[in-house]
């Protein structure tokens, strides 16, 4: 218990001082929450001015625009937590901590499940606040939507996302001056194959197949099922299934390639260079 109890205090310093950096780098926030919420409000003026660009007066747009809402707000929340995995690796390089990081006495479980835990509620608040600045915007109806099962959609494929996250984040460990850039290479790949702003059925026959090896792709589908069509979480099932085997499957590959990875830069000094 005096183990667990240890692991447990360590994995919660790594939230803190995840939520310290926050408050260091508060502007950067600042600029990246009113990115992200232009974004979400453009892809989301797109449904309204389909009339418009189309000419075709039987387009529901007020359903086009919750569709490319839900697309927008999910793939937010995905890849957030995405790049907070990885690109703490580079925010620790400019800190110069990321030495005592890696040799610090605790299991590397017990640092990525800080990591991830912290991800996963930054990322609820950063999605939450987009939500409700674009429901001031948008005349949105969510009267049919059942948000508990968008919300247990959400956690499921947060899963895989952090083991693709854990992967992608040995790119800046080993690659100090374009690995973080490399990781958009792993979010632009599921971007385009997983149905984000249309359905996957519209895409050629390779990138379709792609679509199915894609976590992204069932919670898409599925937060679309609960809010669009007021889907029970039994009724989901279909789609969250998928997305915790391939988390199951992702968490455990992940955190092997990072330990490798991490071996390797200690050998060879990497984790002292910061460009």
């Amino acid at each position: 218990m005096t183990t667990l109890s240890y692991q447990m205090r360590a994995s919660f310093a790594f939230v803190e001082r995840n939520f310290n950096l926050i408050k260091r780098y508060w502007s950067w926030e600042l600029v990246w929450l009113v990115y992200s919420i232009t974004d979400s409000m453009a892809v989301s003026f797109i449904g309204l001015g389909m009339e418009r660009i189309g000419g075709a007066a039987a387009v529901n747009t007020q359903y086009l625009v919750l569709y490319l809402l839900v697309g927008t707000l999910v793939w937010r929340f995905l890849s957030t937590i995405f790049y907070w995995i990885t690109d703490l690796i580079s925010i620790e390089r400019w800190e110069g901590t990321i030495e005592y990081t890696l040799m610090a006495p605790i299991r590397r479980l017990t640092h990525m499940a800080g990591q991830t835990a912290f991800s996963l509620v930054y990322s609820l608040i950063f999605t939450g606040v987009i939500l409700i600045v674009i429901s001031l915007v948008f005349d949105i109806d969510l009267s049919h939507a059942n948000l508990f099962s968008a919300t247990v959609m959400l956690l499921a494929g947060s899963v895989s996302f952090v083991g693709i996250g854990v992967m992608a984040s040995v790119l800046p460990l080993l690659f100090p001056e374009r690995g973080s850039q490399m990781t958009h290479v792993f979010i632009a790949l599921m971007l385009l194959i997983s149905g984000v702003y249309y359905p996957v059925d519209v895409l050629p026959g390779i990138l379709r197949t792609l679509a199915v090896y894609s976590p992204a792709t069932y919670v898409l589908r599925g937060a679309r099922m609960a809010i669009l069509e007021g889907a029970s979480v039994p009724m989901l099932w279909p789609q969250i299934w998928p997305a915790l085997l391939m988390g199951l499957f992702l968490i455990p590959l992940g955190l092997w390639i990072f330990q490798q990875a991490e071996h390797y830069a200690k050998r060879t000094g990497k984790l002292h260079r910061n460009g």
